[in-house]
């Protein structure tokens, strides 16, 4: 039993370990996504964003989220982790203590028919998006 034990240990700790591999975007979220940024050129990754008071939320999946800004600035947030049930239409709820939000902040999804908690991820990095100046 004990042997069995030693030779397993090692099976099982390798099948914890590993990468996150994010679900490719479905066709109709490519679109979207495409939709959302057309005309606009992406700038440097940033760790951090202010909080705006006027910022939308766009979901384009469980793992893809769109903060606009204003018509000229977006920002993209490719999620640590996938927060199920946004896709669904669940609510995304931040826990950042700061005027920002940042990379690794902790976030969760829940559905506000039922109370229940979705899903747990962490913000990504935020890209921006702006229209290029006329």
């Amino acid at each position: 039993m004990r042997a069995w034990t030693m030779l397993a240990a090692p099976m099982i700790l390798a099948a914890c370990t590993g990468s996150y591999e994010p679900r490719p975007l479905t066709d109709k979220q490519a679109s979207e996504l495409d939709k959302a940024l057309a005309g606009k050129v992406p700038g440097e990754k940033m760790s951090c964003i202010n909080r705006e008071p006027s910022t939308n939320l766009q979901v384009i999946s469980n793992n893809v989220v769109l903060y606009r800004v204003s018509r000229k600035l977006v920002y993209k947030n490719e999620l640590i982790g996938s927060c199920s049930g946004l896709a669904s239409g669940d609510t995304l709820i931040l826990r950042s203590y700061t005027s920002q939000m940042c990379r690794g902040d902790f976030a969760t999804t829940a559905n506000l028919m039922t109370g229940m908690q979705t899903g747990a991820c962490a913000l990504g990095d935020f890209i921006p998006y702006r229209a290029p100046a006329k």
